[in-house]
Parts: C-alpha cells; structure tokens; sequence
C-alpha cells in the first residue's frame, strides 16, 4: 500500500484528488512560465533586479486591499474561478503584446513583476482554501500529498518549457499556462461539490458566504496576533535569504551564457530537477516526518539548509553551487517547510485564514524581498564580493531557525485548545 493511502479517512479520498489535481494545474501554469520570468529578468538587466522586486512590492500593496475587498464581498464558491479568471486574461495580453512585439523591453519589465504577483495570489489563495476545508490533523497527514500534486506540476511545467522554449518561441508557451488556470478553476468547482467537514471528514454542504468586513481587516488582523506577526517575521527573514539567493545566482548565470534560450533552458532544467526530488521526499517522508518530530522541527529544516548553503557560496561563489544550493533549499522548502508552514493557519479563525493569511503570504513576502534587493544592490555598491555578501545572510536564517520552533510550539498549543 502506497503511503498516502494510509493516511486517508472515510470522506477525505474525493477531497484530497480534486485537491491534488488543483494544485498540479496551477504550478504546471505557473512552471511554464517561470523560467520565462527568470530569462526576461536577466534580459531586463541584472543590476535593474531591485527595481523589479521593489516595483512587484508596490503592485502588491495596491493588489492587497483589491483582494480584501473581494474577499468581503464575494462567497468563496464565486471568489477563487473570478481571480484565476483574471490571471488567465492577463496572460492572453501578454502574449498578443510579445507576439507582436510591442515594446518588449517594457513588457519584460512588467511581465516579471506581473507573474511574481500571480505566483503569491495564486497559491495564498490555494492554500487558503485548504486551510479552510481541513483540520490541523487533516493537515499534517494530507498536506504533503496535497503539495505533490503542485510538484508533480512544477515538473510538468518546466519539461513543457524544456521541450518547447526554443521550437515554440516563450511567447507562445503563455497560451499553455492559460489552459491550465482554466482547468484549475474547474477543479474548484468539483472541490467545493466534495468539500469534506472539517470535523468529521465526510462530505458537507461548503462555506457559501462572503466573510464580510473591510478590506484592511487582513493587515490589522496580523497585528494583533502575536503567533501571525511571528509567522509574518519567519517568512519575511526567509525571503530576504533567498533573494540574496536569487541575485547571486542571477548574477553568475548571467556571466555563464549571453544566449537567452540556452539561459530559459537553464532555469527550466533545475526547476525540473527540484521537483524530482521534491516529489520524492513528499511522498515518502515528509508526513512521517512531521508526525515523528513535530510542525517545529518541519519548519527549521529550510534554515538549516540555507546557512548550510550560504557558507558554502561563501567558500566558492560558482555556478555549480550556487545551482545546487537553489535546488536544495527549494526541494527544502516544497518538501518539508512549506507544508509544515500551511499547517499553521489550520489553528486560526476563518477571517485569518483568507485575508490576514494573504498578507502574511504577499505583502511580508515581497515586500521582504524589496528590501533584500535593496540591501544586497547596496552591499555591492559598497564593492562586497558574493562571497562577503553570503556571510551577511547567515545571521538572518539563524533568527529564522529559532522562530521556526517557537512557532510549531505555538502550533501545537492551539491545535489542542481546538480538539478540547
């Protein structure tokens, strides 16, 4: 018997395929065209990169109150079809604009900071849901299947790419990422037929209403919650870490190759090699590892790796390591810290697990990474090498490595309080 299938209950199986099969088409969609937004940063220049990420971190302060506004307003059946519904028409104008080729410098420009905002809606949005339809308990034993399928996704989406970037052109591999959103939406309409109880794990009538309130309850919500501004802090700290990351390994692939094809197929090719492994360790650990040693010691694992990781770019700044410690610290991250991380707002109201839950997921994630781009264009202007620059980054991911088992406490306690 595979794994899975002993951690599922009477009630769960319909709930936990449609989920599968929802997050497979929206990271298959969004895997497509990541190693596009990877390519046009680098064509957009290496040294532009804060701009971008400062640009993507504003976008997402005007996007937040949009969404808390939908959210208020629209019952969640009708709420998730009308975002990805957006995305998907968003896609289409990209692609008339790049296959016309109409400014295409700018619309690099914006393309990179338009799908860094697609990617956090979509999956703050996916797993807001989940968080919704399971348990705490649900949680640890399903959410790393539930995660395979956005990974057996991120597999499809860059093998597509590799096989198609250069015969296709990029363009017109955003019409492919469109029939995935539109087959994602069709698994939320399936899922919200099946929606198991929370409670009970058997099939129910779903949540139907709006949630009401105004659309600044997500980031008040946050601060008055110590166990979120705690979270809010981890994964800010997080993704400081990993854009330091992201421009090192930008600024030696930049330096490898000038050819933007062979670049797209490099990013492709270590997309697909993370979800390999990934899928993997979500199979067949990640559930029997939380359960053996708790949501806390899930969570430090990605700090682990990147101060691991950092000390090793500081010792050699190259192209095989910085690519390898990408790949690991993501396989970390989707395998392990993530699913571990979702858990979390399974112990928090409804209201929390929607709207303050977005802002923890976009705005303390961009915005963390605006000021990592900033901080690292600053570290290089004052003549820092990568190696230097690396050493700077350890202190935060050890903060991160403390947060990370205060949280799965905190976790635990309110997971109990619930079950009383």
């Amino acid at each position: 018997m595979l794994p899975w299938m002993r951690s599922v209950r009477p009630g769960e199986g319909k709930a936990l395929c449609w989920s599968f099969a929802y997050f497979f088409c929206l990271l298959a969609g969004y895997y497509v065209l990541r190693p596009l937004r990877d390519e046009m940063g680098v064509a957009g220049g290496v040294r532009n990169l804060q701009w971008l990420f400062t640009a993507t971190f504003l976008v997402m302060l005007a996007a937040v109150p949009l969404y808390g506004a939908l959210v208020a307003r629209l019952p969640r059946r009708r709420l998730i079809p009308v975002i990805y519904h957006f995305f998907a028409a968003n896609l289409v104008v990209f692609w008339l604009l790049l296959t016309f080729d109409i400014e295409r410098l700018t619309v690099a420009r914006v393309f990179f900071v338009w799908i860094s905002v697609f990617n956090l809606f979509a999956v703050s949005v996916f797993w807001s849901f989940m968080a919704d339809l399971f348990t705490s308990e649900q949680g640890k034993r399903l959410f790393a299947y539930i995660a395979a399928g956005g990974t057996a996704g991120a597999l499809a989406g860059p093998a597509v790419t590799v096989w198609l970037a250069v015969p296709l052109g990029p363009a017109n591999l955003l019409l492919v990422a469109v029939l995935f959103l539109e087959i994602a939406v069709l698994c939320v309409w399936q899922l919200e037929l099946v929606a198991p109880s929370v409670e009970s794990g058997v099939s129910v009538k779903p949540e139907q209403e709006a949630l009401g309130g105004n659309w600044l309850a997500g980031i008040l919500l946050l601060l008055r919650s110590p166990y979120l501004a705690g979270l809010a802090l981890w994964v800010a700290l997080l993704s400081i870490a990993a854009t330091f990351l992201y421009f090192q390994q930008a600024s030696i692939i930049a330096a490898a190759s000038d050819d933007p094809a062979v670049r797209t197929r490099m990013f492709a090719s270590v997309d697909l090699a993370v979800g390999v492994l990934t899928l993997v360790v979500q199979c067949f650990a990640t559930s029997k590892l939380i359960a053996r040693f708790g949501i806390g010691a899930a969570l430090a694992f990605l700090p682990i790796v990147f101060a691991a990781g950092f000390v090793a770019l500081a010792a050699a700044p190259t192209l095989i390591v910085v690519i390898v410690f990408q790949a690991l610290q993501r396989v970390a991250n989707f395998s392990i810290s993530n699913p571990a991380r979702e858990v979390l707002f399974t112990v928090v109201a409804r209201e929390e697990k929607y709207k303050a839950k977005n802002v923890v997921d976009i705005v303390a994630v961009r915005g963390a990474d605006a000021a990592g781009g900033w901080l690292f264009a600053a570290l290089r202007s004052l003549g820092m090498e990568l190696k230097a620059i690396s050493l700077v980054a350890i202190p935060l991911v050890v903060v991160c490595l403390a947060l990370s088992l205060l949280l799965g406490r905190a976790q635990e306690r309110r997971a109990a309080k619930q079950a009383i």
